[in-house]
């Protein structure tokens, strides 16, 4: 008894851990998405392109797979991981794991960040409402986003209207 026990936890640890891992997948996925269908301004455009994640390893290493070799237009694409809210620097798009609370760092972050075009991406309830720009948010069992434009605009960025109308976009 104690063995099948044992391996029906073995078994639910793994499947929760394979779970993690495609939505992590799916969230880099989004996430690169999401570059194309924003109006980046030209101070946006130079150098690197960078995506800062914090303290979100599986995230970090699919957004590392998927953009080896590849380009935002002329710009070569850097992933930059950050293991706390102090290490944070300036990126075109800083993604903020769940395991932070976003609504007790925003203000820090937005400071950190503020007036350097950048786009914040987090995955925590009510992170729209503390100043993120778009939000995964779980909705009957399926990964879907909230957006808001105003919250982006005050970043220099816009949102193509692609982007607001995708079926599972919450508009805020």
């Amino acid at each position: 008894m104690k063995k099948i026990l044992l391996f029906l936890f073995i078994f639910a640890f793994l499947h929760s851990m394979a779970q993690e891992a495609d939505v992590a997948k799916y969230k880099a996925m989004f996430t690169l998405n999401f570059i194309r269908n924003i109006g980046w301004p030209e101070a946006s455009k130079e150098g690197d392109f960078v995506i800062g994640v914090l303290k979100e390893p599986n995230v970090a290493a699919n957004l590392k797979t998927q953009t080896v070799g590849k380009k935002f237009g002329y710009q070569n694409i850097v992933i930059k991981e950050f293991k706390n809210v102090e290490e944070v620097t300036d990126c075109q798009l800083l993604f903020f794991s769940r395991s932070v609370s976003f609504s007790k760092n925003s203000e820090a972050i937005i400071q950190k960040l503020g007036g350097s075009n950048s786009l914040i991406i987090t995955e925590s309830e009510g992170a729209i409402n503390s100043g993120s720009m778009i939000n995964f948010v779980v909705r009957d069992d399926k990964l879907k986003f909230e957006i808001s434009a105003s919250n982006a605009e005050k970043f220099g960025l816009k949102f193509s209207t692609s982007l607001s109308t995708l079926s599972n976009a919450i508009v805020k």
